[in-house]
């Protein structure tokens, strides 16, 4: 039985990850929160991994608030690259794979159609140029390495220090009937945190290692997704579509970051089904969804 242990197991991913894997029962799995494990700490990260001795180590740790990432640079840096590094240089050590969750945001959103694992990474913004310095530190400081692209995940757990996810924030809006201004000029890939897991568990399975795309199929502007969240909740509410200018947000997010993978279909591992399904899964989860939901 191999040991997998997953930093940052209290957010979104992690939460899902451990869960799936408790579940399936064919692994020991070590949740490791913050409380755990300080990855910008090497003294920490050492400690920790020596205690634990994971055959598997995945990293789901992250500065994830875009914005404040463009204000606190080295924080972002510090976590998403640096720590990253120590997580890696652990892994090298004890021989372990070592799995970096990264994110759509590594692309700067120019190419006008989906980026596939080819793709040749232009961030635009702190959040992204971080993520990419932790693909690359990680990749030269472990042989054995996974990188794995998601974009905009929603789960159950909420993202830890982003108050919830995108879904639960439009929904709370439509009920407190505050306006709910959403863009339209940027596409995504939303990808459900339970679909996200069994891909990831299904690379594991297949030992895979480099870099994987991984996201629910299909793209839709945030405004589309907020527009089919609150139909699928049955919500009174209509959303207003702004563009990105007008929102006015301090960190640039690239116009179409959405992600498919071309290296899933040769290892034999299905797609992940599309997000309006996953959307309305994880409401069903939630007690959300209305009939017409279903």
């Amino acid at each position: 039985m191999s040991t997998v242990a997953v930093i940052g197991s209290a957010g979104q991913l992690g939460s899902d990850l451990v869960a799936l894997l408790r579940e399936s029962g064919r692994d020991k799995v070590v949740a490791l929160s913050h409380r755990d494990i300080e990855v910008a700490n090497p003294r920490s990260v050492r400690s920790a991994l020596g205690a634990v001795r994971p055959d598997i180590l995945i990293n789901c740790a992250a500065f994830v608030r875009v914005d404040d990432c463009e204000d606190q640079p080295e924080t972002a840096f510090l976590v998403n690259a640096v720590g990253a590094l120590y997580v890696a240089q652990a892994c090298r050590e004890s021989n372990a794979l070592c799995v970096y969750i990264s994110t759509d945001y590594v692309f700067d959103g120019q190419k006008g159609t989906s980026y596939t694992e080819e793709d040749c990474p232009h961030p635009i913004n702190v959040y992204g140029a971080s993520k990419l310095a932790g693909e690359h530190l990680v990749r030269q400081a472990c042989p054995r390495s996974l990188v794995v692209r998601t974009a905009s995940l929603f789960g159950v757990t909420g993202a830890r220090g982003k108050d919830g996810n995108f879904i639960e924030a439009i929904i709370a809006k439509a009920q407190r009937a505050d306006p709910i201004r959403v863009v339209d000029d940027i596409r995504t890939s939303p990808t459900y945190s339970r679909d996200a897991a069994a891909g990831l568990e299904a690379l594991l399975r297949q030992e895979t290692t480099g870099v994987v795309h991984l996201t629910n199929s299909g793209a839709c502007t945030w405004y589309e997704f907020a527009r089919t969240i609150l139909d699928y909740a049955g919500a009174d509410a209509t959303p207003q579509a702004v563009s990105s200018r007008e929102y006015g947000a301090r960190a640039r997010r690239p116009a179409d970051s959405t992600l498919v993978s071309a290296r899933l279909p040769p290892l034999h591992i299905n797609r992940l089904r599309p997000w309006q399904e996953a959307l309305k899964a994880y409401l069903i989860e939630t007690g959300r969804a209305t009939r017409k939901g279903h």
